[in-house]
């Protein structure tokens, strides 16, 4: 299994910005996780955050989900906690490609090419003091260093990627290998998470751990390993 401050980054770089409170008042939300796993945020005028001259107490709850046939499930709810300050104009563009990813808004075009102007839409993004995290059976708290101080899995894009293909096109193989695996026909079988430890199967309402022998290395060795979860005969 990824070790838990990997497991929240590899959760982070992929999940929504679903809520904003500013100081303990709700606030539009709209935004992004930079490759740091800092929340970056598109600010309006006339918002909270958009008149911000020192730092603000900020908390961006973000949301992993997996759509599993045409139901949307949460992976992991993570809530960043921490101070908005404004992006630096020479990280701006990053940061609205980082926003951009999750949320395809125009007021991003305006807020790069009316950067620092005091009526144009704002990027600003979170110094983080500590998150708190909730996934499957898991649940806690992580303070900035071992936030920031992991990174994702290196093989989360491959295996969304695979992920998504065998949800799509090869169920029937992975119910028979995880009903092989567990020794008894399973019921409603979906491939939930893979990373380079191993694979997660939602089975029904509950989720099973299948790890690999040895850690894939690479995304062809992630598709050999999936190979052995999948029935072929």
């Amino acid at each position: 299994m990824l070790p838990i401050p990997e497991r929240v980054r590899t959760l982070a770089a992929t999940a929504e910005v679903a809520k904003l409170a500013v100081d303990g008042v709700p606030s539009p939300a709209r935004g992004g996780v930079d490759e740091r796993g800092r929340p970056v945020l598109l600010v309006r005028p006339g918002e909270t955050l958009h008149g911000l001259s020192g730092d603000a107490v900020v908390a961006v709850n973000l949301t992993a989900m997996r759509t599993l046939g045409e139901t949307a499930h949460p992976r992991g709810l993570i809530e960043v906690q921490g101070w908005a300050e404004a992006v630096p104009e020479d990280e701006a563009r990053g940061a609205a490609v980082a926003v951009a990813a999750h949320c395809a808004d125009e007021s991003l075009f305006e807020a790069l090419e009316r950067f620092g102007r005091p009526d144009a839409p704002r990027l600003l993004r979170l110094d983080v003091a500590q998150v708190v995290y909730l996934t499957g059976q898991e649940s806690g708290l992580l303070d900035a260093d071992d936030y920031l101080g992991a990174a994702p899995d290196p093989l989360t894009d491959v295996a969304e990627r695979v992920l998504a293909h065998v949800n799509a096109s090869h169920r029937p193989q992975l119910t028979a290998g995880v009903s092989q695996q567990l020794g008894e026909t399973a019921g409603e079988v979906w491939l939930w998470e893979l990373d380079r430890f191993g694979a997660t199967v939602r089975v029904d309402e509950s989720l099973v751990r299948f790890p690999w022998p040895r850690p894939a290395r690479s995304g062809g060795c992630l598709e050999t390993a999936l190979r052995g979860l999948l029935c072929t005969c």
